[in-house]
């Protein structure tokens, strides 16, 4: 009976990682329910409203998660300064991060006058071409608080703090819901403006949370131990070292999302059915994905704190503790997609056309097997990939899904879908065969343990012992 109590209490145990993950699962959930309502709410507005959204958004993010993944890399630094005890680098590595949002935000503001041209190489119907354009180009402005906050949260889950971010990501989504319907459908006296008024929406509550980040962050006891608000100069060191390690997260992160923002594109070539179904059992399918992202969080930060540490052995039992838990839960969740797959696509149909929406349900209820098959197998992909990023493993990574993306998943889907003309069930199938193959690739470099011997920080400063009652030991600040 020992080993189900030190399983469960010891460090590195469930309970260990369920302290660190609940929040961060609930705040990843928020933003779930967000992107599942909006979605909700642009099948009611319209089937074009719906079969663009996806196509706008999943590129905007596309973009943008090159600046997220290496800005929120600094969750990594803070994990690995705080388990050595070098507090005060963690002001200084936290604003590395703020000055890469910066370059984010200029980058998606010069891709706005390039959309027309974007969208209208993929051949979309005409007013989906139109919706996707407009969608696009609001999100892009609002491209910097959005990469700025990832890095501040990195700061409070570094810490193992998680619950500051639970509570600003709660707020933000309450605010995007409210001016979603609002926007949208034009309530309360505000004019309708439907897909617009969806990234309006999305736009200004990025801005309320990073207002609220900043906020959190410049509290005088943590500039005091932290150096949050006296750490904020730029550090051409931390700047590096946050490029070597968190650009290939970024990176990594960008080729992901573009992986699949091109396979949606190629899809949205077969007409409005087949891509507002794809959009909209992907949409489902962020029910369950999100919150193993916040698994995926926790997990990263305990392998830095206790690699920080200098205790490898305790964040390969974090690893697997995480593992064993988002297994269960997606299981379950896999089930319930082919065995009630109403349930899920019923928000959907509420108050959407009947005429047009029969077929479109129809085919979702489908490809809602093919998101059961790969979701359990995307456990390994989350957990893993975590894992030995957290370590400062971000080559590896990048380089498989360089590897992975192109091989398994976007040229197959090119040569089925344009060239051979095969159909959606055809493509879904090399989308499903990619998630386990990425899956498998991370298992087994984890498995290796090269991970462990891995840190993305400095050696901490020496102490000189003193010699004599006069001469107190010194440290030496690198």
């Amino acid at each position: 009976m020992q080993y189900p109590n030190n399983r469960w209490l010891g460090q590195g145990g469930y309970r260990e990682v369920l302290q660190m993950a609940i929040p961060l699962v609930l705040s990843t959930s928020a933003w779930s329910v967000q992107h599942f309502v909006d979605r909700m709410f642009l099948t009611w507005y319209s089937p074009e409203a719906i079969a663009a959204a996806m196509p706008a958004g999943i590129l905007n993010f596309a973009v943008m998660s090159l600046f997220i993944g290496t800005a929120s890399y600094v969750g990594t630094f803070v994990a690995q300064y705080y388990g050595a005890g070098q507090y005060n680098r963690i002001g200084t590595a936290l604003w590395q991060g703020i000055y890469m949002s910066l370059f984010g935000a200029l980058v998606l503001i010069f891709m706005i006058p390039a959309a027309p041209s974007i969208f209208g190489y993929f051949g979309h119907d005409a007013l989906v071409q139109k919706y996707e354009v407009e969608y696009f180009q609001v999100l892009c402005l609002g491209a910097g608080p959005v990469i700025a906050s990832s890095a501040i949260a990195g700061f409070f889950s570094g810490r193992g703090r998680p619950w500051p971010i639970m509570w600003v990501n709660t707020f933000g989504t309450a605010v995007n819901l409210v001016l979603d319907y609002a926007l949208i459908f034009g309530k309360w006296g505000l004019p309708e403006m439907g897909i617009k008024g969806a990234a309006i929406a999305t736009v200004m509550a990025g801005f309320i949370s990073f207002a609220l980040y900043m906020f959190l962050m410049s509290d005088k006891d943590q500039n005091k131990k932290y150096h949050t608000l006296r750490g904020w100069r730029f550090d051409k060191d931390a700047f590096g070292r946050l490029l070597r390690y968190g650009f290939p997260s970024g990176v990594q992160f960008f080729l992901d999302m573009a992986g699949f923002t091109l396979f949606v594109l190629i899809i949205g070539r077969l007409g409005t059915v087949s891509l507002a179904a794809t959009n909209i059992a992907f949409n489902i399918s962020t029910l369950a994905f999100m919150p193993m992202i916040g698994f995926g969080i926790a997990v990263s930060v305990l392998v830095g704190q206790y690699l920080g540490g200098n205790k490898p052995d305790l964040a390969q039992k974090s690893v697997f503790s995480g593992f064993h838990m988002t297994f269960a839960y997606m299981l379950c969740i896999a089930v319930t997609y082919v065995a009630v797959p109403q349930i899920f696509v019923a928000p959907f149909a509420s108050q959407a056309d009947p005429e047009s929406f029969d077929e479109i349900y129809a085919l979702t209820v489908i490809l809602l097997r093919f998101v059961a098959v790969y979701s359990i197998f995307d456990t390994m992909n989350i957990v893993f990939a975590s894992a030995i990023k957290g370590a400062g493993d971000t080559r590896f990574v990048m380089l498989m899904i360089i590897l992975i993306s192109s091989v398994v998943l976007v040229i197959p889907t090119y040569i089925a879908i344009v060239v051979f003309d095969y159909g959606i069930m055809a493509g879904w199938s090399i989308a499903s065969t990619y998630v386990v193959v990425l899956g498998l690739s991370f298992f087994l470099r984890f498995r290796g343990g090269k991970w462990k011997a891995m840190r993305v920080i400095e050696e901490a400063p020496p102490v000189l012992p003193s010699t004599c009652a006069e001469c107190p030991g010194v440290e030496l600040q690198g």
